[in-house]
């Protein structure tokens, strides 16, 4: 595996142990949030195998989505994961009056850390091809 697939990887993982944290303090909207980005970093260090990137988090997504969702490579529940983790954080980050709840904050971490670890194990996959 390349030091960028690496690097991404090992952010992923500290944007989820930081969204651990914050949960823990009750700090939901921003464990939403890094929730999310362990999960965008996720993708893109499966996208950085194909030295792939975009500007925008929803090429990526939709990258992803396309080559590796549709594909049978990663499951297709990821996709509802993505796309809920995509909304709720751009309503934790960009709306005043957005509540987020414990339950919303855990189901999110808990999702990350599932695909998170699908991440892993197809990389890891990869690497022994």
């Amino acid at each position: 595996m390349d030091d960028l697939v690496k690097h991404r990887l090992m952010t992923a993982a500290d944007k989820l142990r930081s969204a651990k944290i914050l949960l823990g303090e009750g700090q939901y909207k921003d464990s939403i949030g890094r929730s999310y980005y362990a999960i965008f970093s996720a993708l893109r260090a499966v996208l950085a195998l194909e030295e792939k990137d975009f500007a925008k988090h929803a090429g990526v997504i939709s990258y992803f989505q396309k080559e590796y969702i549709k594909t049978g490579k990663f499951d297709v529940k990821y996709s509802k994961y993505i796309q809920q983790a995509f909304q709720v954080r751009n309503s934790c980050d960009y709306d005043d009056f957005y509540v987020a709840s414990e339950e919303d904050a855990e189901e999110q971490y808990i999702r990350a850390k599932e695909l998170l670890e699908e991440v892993q194990k197809f990389l890891e996959a990869y690497k022994k091809h």
